[in-house]
């Protein structure tokens, strides 16, 4: 088990950028699949962002495909997510996740941080 804490969100203006970050404690970072996912009001979670813990292999919701890149450095226990060319769409509480697969299914993942808030002004 990992516990997760997500910072780097804020309000920003359509178009600008944002670095999500989520540290891990836990000694176990570096064996498990990292995930992002988004919820806004009224809406289910929806993935957005994995890395997979054995070739650092990434996939994406086609929605933020070659906006959003996911990243990790186990030296650090943290995760990673690069937000470009931001939409008001993208506003949303962005969690972290950590699991034993890196897929879209949250029932993939074990343990999930608090989340941090991203809203983006048009």
């Amino acid at each position: 088990q990992v516990q997760l804490v997500e910072s780097g969100g804020g309000l920003v203006q359509a178009g600008g950028s944002l670095r999500l970050s989520c540290a891990a404690s836990g000694r176990t970072f570096r064996w498990r699949a990292m995930g992002w996912f988004r919820q806004a009001p009224g809406k289910e979670r929806d993935f957005v962002a994995g890395i997979r813990w054995n070739d650092d292999s990434t996939i994406y919701a086609d929605s933020v495909k070659g906006r959003f890149t996911i990243s990790r450095d186990n030296a650090k226990n943290t995760v990673y997510l690069q937000i470009n060319s931001l939409k008001p769409e993208d506003t949303a509480v962005y969690y972290c996740a950590a699991g034993w697969a890196a897929t879209s299914s949250t029932a993939t993942y074990d343990d999930w941080g608090q989340g941090t808030q991203v809203t983006v002004s048009s």
